[in-house]
């Protein structure tokens, strides 16, 4: 991402999505636990459930890094 300092907008925008986004891994994660606590479980839903969980946690990580601010600027 290119080295500029966020607006008040951008900003709002990125906290919107990261909440969003925290709210559905949060729900993933108890949709996956209500699933394994109830066998039989369908593996194949339980890996694609967790992969989305860690494609979310890694947008949630890289919107929290715009939102640190540049120490170099």
């Amino acid at each position: 991402m290119p080295n500029h300092t966020l607006n008040d907008t951008e900003i709002a925008d990125i906290r919107h999505k990261l909440q969003e986004l925290q709210v559905e891994h949060r729900d993933l994660d108890e949709i996956i636990e209500r699933l394994l606590q109830s066998p039989p479980h369908n593996d194949l839903m339980l890996r694609r459930l967790k992969k989305r969980k860690l494609l979310l946690k890694d947008q949630i990580a890289r919107l929290e890094s715009q939102l640190i601010p540049d120490l170099n600027a």
